[in-house]
Formats: C-alpha cells, structure tokens, sequence
C-alpha cells in the first residue's frame, strides 16, 4: 500500500527510530556510574601491572582482550557487521587517539608517578574539550555547566597541586608531560564522536578499534620493551582479566556511547569523578598518601558534576 493510500484511510504515518539511535539521558548516567567505578579501580591495578609485564606488551594485551570479548559479544548476538564507509573516519580517530594513543601514554607515564596523581593528570582533558566545543561547535556555557567546570576545574587544581611536584626529576617530568599529551589526545577523539553520524552502533566498532592498531603496536612493543615477557602470577591473570571485559571492552564501548549521548563539554568535565575515585582507590590499595587537598579537591569535583548533570537534566 502507499503512502497516499494509507493517508486516505486515515493510517498514521509509521515514525521509525534510528538504527542505532544514542543511549538515554537516564541510561547514560547510570552507564557513567558503572564506568567510574571499573576505570577508577583500574588506576592502581595498572600500577601494579607494569611492574609485572612491560607496559607497551600491556597495551597491546589489553586491546587485544577487549577485542576478543567484544567480537565474540557481536557474533553470538548476531550484531557483527562490516563497518560502513562513512564510520571509517571515527574507526580510525578512536582508535589511533582514544585507544593506542592515549592509553599507550597513560601506561608508559604512570610507571614514573603515583596512581592517583596519573589519574588526575589523564582526566585534564576538559582544559582542551570546553574551549573547542564553545568557539568552535558552537555548545552554550549555561550557568549550571559554568558553575560545574568552576567547580570541577578548581577540584583538578586542588588535587594536582603542582607545588607538590619535584621538577629535578625527568623521570617524574617525563610521566606528568605524557599524561598531560594523553589527555590532549583523548579530547580530540571526544570531540569527533561527538560530531559524526552514525551508521553501526559504538559496540559494533569498538573491536575494530581495538584491533585496527594490533599489529604495528607489536612491532612498536618489540622494539622498546624487547620480546614479550612477563611475571606471570594469579595476580597478574586476574588483573589482565580485569582489564580485558571489563577496563576495556566495557569501559570503551561505554565511553564512546556517553560521548555520544552527552554534550561535550558536560561528559568531558564529568569524567572527572574518575580521577577522584582513583586517588582514593589507590590510597586504599597503594599506600598512596592521603592529603587534605584529597579530601577538598574530591568534594569540588563531585559538587562540579552533580552541576553539570542537574543543569543538563533542566534543559530536557
């Protein structure tokens, strides 16, 4: 029957939804909570993870679980597709700046400082995503998305507490600047999948993305850290296993629906809730010391995303 002959009989016209349409307000914060606690956790275990393997090879470990789990995922549920020509550019700008590049940085930088202090450093990137997506994609800087990056970005302050670094170490400069050029990376990839149309859903690309960079991360592992090798230990197994589903294939495929369902600006400066849970995780687990700054910066943080996220709830 055709359009016209239904109209005539008074049929309303069928509104299809998207495909593969962004995750809920409601859903996404709940999928933020659960990704906060996995990627805040996983600061001190990759601490003690480099100490186990190299961390390049861990890199490479990593990605490679996730990938595995995820395709696995997609072929029993009968989601595996080929990717369409139009998700080529988020493929590639995922993975080569969110994946490889960002966490290569993170793993090799937190060898050479605290866990807590690498998160914190990691989760900068709303110095660089806020500016970009007001000047030039044109967000809104409400007053509740103001007072939450104040209040964020004052907790970030607070808790990095540059006086506190010792600026005649290189290994310790050396680990603060990758973590920082992470974070840089990383907004670049928030910003784009802000910004592309999608064709197949985040969870159908994220193990392509995982693994598009396999094979010259090996060689790029083999020829800074050496032949792969590691202190294999149930600590270690369980600890990979972690990162595998859950740091990874979870925790990926999740940041990159939050950073489609969610402003830039609003998921960037709310990510960092991570940071805070990861400083008190590694206090916990590490033996980290516990400054006051912890305790100030952490409330400042929290205060910051509960703005961000009743001023985004108000403007639905």
């Amino acid at each position: 029957m055709t359009d016209s002959a239904e109209s005539q009989h008074g049929a309303k016209p069928v509104v299809q939804k998207p495909a593969h349409a962004p995750l809920s307000r409601g859903a996404a914060y709940g999928v933020f909570a659960i990704l906060v606690l996995i990627w805040g956790l996983n600061w001190p275990i990759m601490k003690m993870v480099v100490h186990l393997m190299p961390p390049l090879w861990f890199v490479v470990a990593r990605l490679a679980l996730g990938a595995a789990c995820l395709f696995a995922l997609l072929a029993v549920t009968g989601r595996l597709a080929k990717p369409t020509k139009a998700d080529w550019p988020v493929i590639w700008s995922v993975s080569f700046f969110q994946m490889y590049v960002f966490m290569t940085l993170t793993t090799v930088g937190i060898q050479f400082i605290p866990a807590g202090r690498s998160a914190i450093l990691s989760y900068t990137s709303p110095l660089w995503v806020l500016p970009a997506a007001i000047l030039f994609f044109g967000e809104k800087l409400t007053r509740w998305r103001f007072a939450g990056m104040a209040a964020g970005l004052a907790g970030l302050v607070v808790l990095l507490n540059p006086a506190s670094i010792d600026w005649s170490d290189n290994h310790v400069l050396l680990g603060n600047g990758l973590l920082l050029f992470g974070a840089v990376m990383w907004a670049i990839a928030i910003l784009h999948t802000r910004r592309h149309t999608w064709h197949l859903s985040p969870l159908q690309l994220a193990p392509i993305q995982m693994s598009l960079l396999l094979a010259p991360m090996c060689v790029l592992a083999y020829v800074i850290d050496g032949p792969f090798h590691a202190d294999w230990n149930w600590q270690l197994i369980w600890m990979l296993l972690y990162n595998g589903p859950l740091a990874t294939a979870f925790a990926f495929w999740a940041s990159v629906s939050l950073q489609r369902a969610l402003p830039s600006s609003t998921i960037s400066l709310s990510y960092l809730a991570v940071p805070a849970w990861g400083l008190i995780a590694s206090t916990l687990w590490l033996g980290e010391s516990l400054p006051a700054s912890l305790i100030a910066g952490g409330v400042l943080i929290f205060l910051g995303v509960a703005a961000i996220a009743y001023g985004d709830a108000r403007r639905r």
